[in-house]
C-alpha cells in the first residue's frame, strides 16, 4: 500500500521527468485537474524510463544502439509485472506505474503491449507495410493513448473513445516518425513500409542520400496526412472527456499536428534541422485549444469513426 508521503515522492519525481522528457507534453499536462494531471505524470514517467531502458537514453535524449537488449527487456518486463501485482519496486518510475493501475483499473494488457514495441525495436523488426507501420505504432503510442484516456476517467470498456485515443496516439507516432527520420537513421532504424521504399525505388539505409531527398519528401508528407486522418478522429473522442482534459488533449493534437504539418510544407528540407516548436507556438496551440475545448461538440460532429482508419487489437 502507497502512503500519502510515498504518493507524493513519486508525484514530484515523475513531474521531474516529464519537465525533462517532453516540453510539449508538460505544458499540456498542466491543464488538467490536479488528480487526472499527477496520473498523467506518474504514467508519463513509467513509459520515459522505459523507453530509456531500451535505447540507453537519458530522458529521451542520447537515443543508441545497445548491447544488451534482452536483458534490458527482461529488467523492464519484471519491475513491470511486479508494478501491475501491486508489489513495491523501488524505483520511482514503475512504482508510479502501480499507482496509476490500481486507482485506475487499467488493463494490464496495455502495459505490456507497450513492451511488447520495445521488443519489436530490440529484435531489430522494420514494417513490410502500412499495415505494419500502424501496428508497431500502436504498440509504442497507441496503446499510451489507451492508457492516458483511462486516466482522464475513460471506463476501460468504453472501446469507441478508447479507439479515438489510441487514433490521437497514431497520429503523434507518425509525426514523430516523419520528424525523426534523419537520427532513426543515425541509429540503424527505418520505419517507412518497405513496400513504401520499393515504390520510391529507395534502398532501405540509404534514404537520406540527398539525391533522394524529393522521394524522401513525398513519403514525409504521406506520414502527415495520415496523421492528420487519425488526428482529425482523435478530436471527436474529446467530446466524451471533461472540459480541462478536452483542453488539454487538443492542445497536445496542436502541438503534435504542427510537427506533422512543418516537416510536410518543407519537402526537401525537412531534416535540414530538427522540427519544434517555440514556447510562443505552444502556448498558442494551447489558447486555441481552449477555444476548441469549449466548442468541441459544435465543431466535431458525433460521426461514427472511419471504418477506412486502421483499428487497435482488441483480443
Amino acid at each position: 500500500m502507497t502512503t500519502d508521503l510515498d504518493r507524493t515522492a513519486l508525484v514530484a519525481a515523475a513531474r521531474e521527468s516529464i519537465a525533462k522528457g517532453s516540453k510539449s507534453f508538460a505544458a499540456a499536462s498542466t491543464l488538467f485537474d490536479p488528480a487526472t494531471r499527477e496520473r498523467a505524470w506518474l504514467l508519463y514517467a513509467w513509459c520515459r524510463r522505459c523507453d530509456d531502458i531500451a535505447d540507453g537514453q537519458d530522458h529521451g535524449h542520447t537515443m543508441s544502439r545497445v548491447d544488451d537488449a534482452p536483458a534490458r527487456l527482461a529488467e523492464m518486463r519484471a519491475m513491470t509485472e511486479a508494478a501491475l501485482a501491486g508489489e513495491v519496486v523501488g524505483d520511482p518510475a514503475f512504482d508510479g506505474l502501480r499507482v496509476v493501475a490500481a486507482e485506475t483499473a487499467m488493463p494490464a494488457r496495455w502495459p505490456r503491449d507497450l513492451i511488447a514495441g520495445f521488443q519489436l525495436d530490440a529484435d531489430e523488426w522494420r514494417p513490410r507495410s502500412e499495415d505494419d507501420l500502424y501496428r508497431y505504432c500502436y504498440h509504442v503510442a497507441g496503446v499510451v493513448g489507451c492508457m492516458m484516456a483511462v486516466v482522464m476517467g475513460v471506463p476501460p470498456t468504453d472501446d469507441a473513445t478508447l479507439d479515438r485515443a489510441c487514433d490521437l496516439g497514431l497520429a503523434f507516432q507518425l509525426s514523430n516518425i516523419a520528424r525523426d527520420l534523419d537520427e532513426d537513421d543515425r541509429a540503424g532504424r527505418c520505419y517507412l513500409p518497405v513496400d513504401w521504399l520499393v515504390e520510391m525505388d529507395m534502398p532501405p539505409g540509404e534514404v537520406l542520400k540527398p539525391h533522394f531527398r524529393p522521394r524522401l519528401a513525398i513519403l514525409g508528407q504521406r506520414l502527415a496526412t495520415r496523421a492528420a486522418a487519425f488526428e482529425a478522429s482523435a478530436r471527436i473522442g474529446t467530446r466524451a472527456l471533461s472540459l480541462r482534459s478536452a483542453w488539454a488533449v487538443l492542445s497536445a493534437a496542436n502541438i503534435y499536428g504542427a510537427i506533422g504539418r512543418t516537416v510536410a510544407a518543407r519537402g526537401a528540407t525537412a531534416w535540414d534541422r530538427r522540427v519544434t516548436t517555440s514556447k510562443a507556438q505552444k502556448v498558442g496551440f494551447i489558447a486555441s485549444a481552449g477555444w476548441q475545448a469549449v466548442r468541441r461538440h459544435a465543431l466535431y460532429d458525433e460521426a461514427p469513426r472511419d471504418t477506412a482508419l486502421w483499428k487497435r487489437p482488441k483480443d
